[in-house]
């Protein structure tokens, strides 16, 4: 197929386009990197580059790793249990919810209406949420508890799993699962040994959006929690004293906050793509 040549001067345009992109996206990691590496009297400074402008110095990686190692460490594991958990049960209803959407017509309530009032879950401002959700955990106990977060993270992340696995379970033939229920499997056994492994990607991918949006979220987290479940969103808040704000604590607890889902998305990064573009959100 011909394709006809782009000029060089839209050639230089989308360069310089790219190239402004990758530094606006890079520069706050940048920037958490280098505050990371200064003593508090340089983070004040116009200095971007280690050994030439400023010292760099471990001191703030050593106070984080040794005097705070109990409020970080909890700050972790409370925003990886809620966000595995939030994610698994997420993605559990979000599997069962869009293979239904997928499959079935029903009637007194359209199928694409459903599909919207389950999106529109998504337009629903969560700062209008936030006093009736602490109102309910209150009156349940659950304050300052993890399950009060997964709670409130499933209830914003189902919609996410439920539109990315409609349209995946959509695109499968469906005489694929004709096919096992004429030699005899259940509409379940169906849907487990032939379905999902063939969405399997999709799976992977409405995990990971599900797993990150949890994994930042801090509206709630803030509001719910005050000392025993504050996850890491809060940790990172919280890095304050009578003087002001600690940037390079900050910076230091945003790269801890940074590495786990980096590794995670990194380990699994093919199937993110592939899944995504199987059960592409169409509406």
């Amino acid at each position: 197929m011909y394709r006809p040549k782009m000029p060089a001067w839209k050639r230089v345009l989308m360069i310089i386009a790219m190239v402004i992109a990758t530094v606006w996206l890079i520069f706050p990691f940048y920037w958490a990197v280098i505050t990371s590496l200064k003593k508090p009297a340089d983070v004040f400074k116009l200095s971007f580059i280690p050994f030439v402008q400023f010292q760099p110095t471990l001191e703030n990686w050593r106070t984080e790793l040794t005097l705070r190692t109990k409020e970080v460490v909890r700050g972790l594991s409370t925003s990886f249990i809620v966000a595995v958990s939030a994610a698994a049960i997420a993605l559990a209803i979000g599997t069962l919810a869009g293979y239904g959407l997928a499959r079935f017509r029903y009637q007194r309530w359209k199928n694409r209406d459903i599909a919207m009032w389950i999106l529109s879950q998504r337009f629903l401002p969560p700062a209008a949420t936030v006093i009736p959700f602490f109102l309910m955990m209150r009156k349940f106990g659950l304050i300052d508890t993890p399950l009060a977060l997964i709670l409130v993270n499933v209830t914003f992340t189902i919609p996410f799993t439920v539109m990315i696995l409609r349209d995946a379970f959509g695109e499968l033939p469906l005489e694929l699962e004709e096919s096992a229920l004429v030699d005899g499997c259940t509409p379940f056994q169906t849907l487990v040994w032939i379905a999902l492994p063939l969405v399997a990607p999709a799976l992977v991918s409405a995990a990971i959006i599900s797993f990150a949006f949890t994994w930042n979220e801090f509206l709630f987290a803030f509001i719910l929690t005050y000392s025993q479940a504050t996850p890491m969103t809060v940790v990172i808040a919280g890095t304050q004293d009578t003087q002001g704000v600690q940037f390079w604590y900050v910076s230091t607890r945003m790269l801890m906050a940074v590495i786990p889902p980096t590794i995670l998305a990194m380990a699994i990064q093919r199937y993110i793509v592939r899944g995504l573009t199987l059960g592409a959100v169409k509406g």
